[in-house]
């Protein structure tokens, strides 16, 4: 069951003018967060804004002693709740409900692992890096921003022992051009007979043009999804994606409950990204 607690801020790591990493202390949901799922926050007490905003859990945060002791946020200022979780110091509050949502499934050898994340897409992957590290799975992270500059936790992704195939918008740094460049060659250099699993986060279009290389290539891609929820738990409707499973028709379903990982080839992408 998610829990619903008062986080104290521990940090508030400023990236960019625009992108900052949050940490919370929220020990009680960040020890039952699995890799790919969500918290719902809110910073400040009073109405404004009125609802909660989901963010994919980026680290589960330990200490020393290797105990949880909370978990941080990857943030883009946007929006109102954005700009005020760019804002927030260390002592300020936020409302954290969570752990939410149908997290990865995590492989294992002999299978690799690739994950595909565009811009704040990034976010999910974190966890994702540290539980596949756990398990000994071999893991690549093709990562694209429109420049270098929105590139980020390279240093950390290393340390987990993941592969990096880096590209970006205006050829700053790696691959010229979109993440998905990159992506296509290693699916036409890789052996077909190794078996491997692709994940994506980014933006849509984007997951779409992954999923469908992917598909192309005889390989599976779970995708995070990043719908606009309006509650988290699936009163509000707000956050349907439409899939088709076994050859039926399309239907709605929750991403807050359905998600926000999905098997790929289940979305009906074509109405999804219009």
């Amino acid at each position: 069951m998610p829990l619903d607690v008062d986080a104290v801020v521990v940090s508030n790591t400023h990236l960019t003018r625009d992108y900052n990493v949050l940490a919370l202390a929220a020990a009680a949901v960040a020890s039952q967060t699995q890799p790919g799922q969500f918290v719902m926050v809110k910073p400040g007490g009073g109405d404004d804004p009125l609802l909660r905003r989901p963010f994919s859990v980026f680290e589960v945060l330990r200490d020393d002693a290797r105990q949880v002791t909370g978990l941080s946020l990857l943030n883009k200022r946007v929006g109102v709740t954005t700009r005020m979780l760019f804002a927030l110091k260390p002592g300020d509050r936020v409302r954290c409900l969570g752990p939410l949502g149908r997290p990865f499934s995590v492989t294992e050898p002999p299978e690799r692992a690739w994950m595909v994340a565009g811009g704040v897409g990034l976010a999910p992957f974190a966890t994702l890096a540290a539980a596949l590290r756990e398990r000994d799975t071999e893991t690549t992270l093709f990562y694209g921003g429109r420049s270098a500059n929105d590139l980020f936790h390279l240093d950390e992704f290393r340390q987990l022992g993941v592969r990096l195939e880096l590209a970006t918008d205006d050829g700053s740094r790696g691959e010229h051009g979109n993440v998905t460049v990159p992506l296509a060659r290693a699916l036409g250099d890789a052996d077909r007979a190794a078996p491997l699993r692709v994940y994506a986060c980014g933006p849509t279009p984007m997951m779409r043009a992954v999923t469908q290389l992917a598909a192309a290539h005889g390989r599976t891609t779970e995708v995070s999804l990043e719908q606009v929820m309006g509650c988290g738990l699936g009163g509000c409707y707000s956050c349907v994606v439409p899939v088709r499973r076994d050859g039926g028709p399309a239907h709605l379903v929750r991403s807050c409950l359905d998600g926000p990982v999905f098997d790929g080839s289940t979305v009906v992408w074509e109405q999804l990204v219009s």
